[in-house]
């Protein structure tokens, strides 16, 4: 069952029209987004869980192989450095760019996701 589109199939077969911007588009749904919001949205609406570091916005998979040989193979360790770093976001970016190379733009959007995620779950 593909979830992307405009209706919602739940096991009775009932379907329920919802408007197109509240459509849930993640990362793990059969047809795969290009687009960081899709990550974004889906890592800032959901628990963190066991989510793999490259489910956080801005991080693909060669930022997440340079954080997972750095010991960071987890969302929830990546946000454990967020916090550990007092929540900063130049402190929380550079770290970033040092620890895996990440551009400007990479590591704005991690922060910005993390960020979203503890103000929905955390504070």
């Amino acid at each position: 069952m593909s979830r992307l589109n405009n209706n919602l199939e739940y096991q009775n077969s009932e379907q329920i029209d919802l408007p197109q911007d509240m459509i849930p588009i993640c990362p793990n749904h059969e047809e795969k987004q290009n687009s960081n919001v899709s990550y974004y949205s889906c890592f800032t609406s959901e628990p963190i869980g066991n989510k793999p570091v490259t489910k956080l916005a801005g991080i693909g998979e060669i930022l997440g192989k340079r954080l997972q040989e750095a010991g960071f193979d987890q969302a929830y360790v990546v946000l454990g450095q967020y916090l550990l770093l007092k929540r900063n976001k130049e402190l929380f970016e550079e770290w970033m760019k040092d620890i895996c190379k990440a551009n400007s733009k990479q590591a704005s959007d991690c922060y910005r996701c993390i960020n979203e995620w503890c103000e929905e779950f955390l504070f």
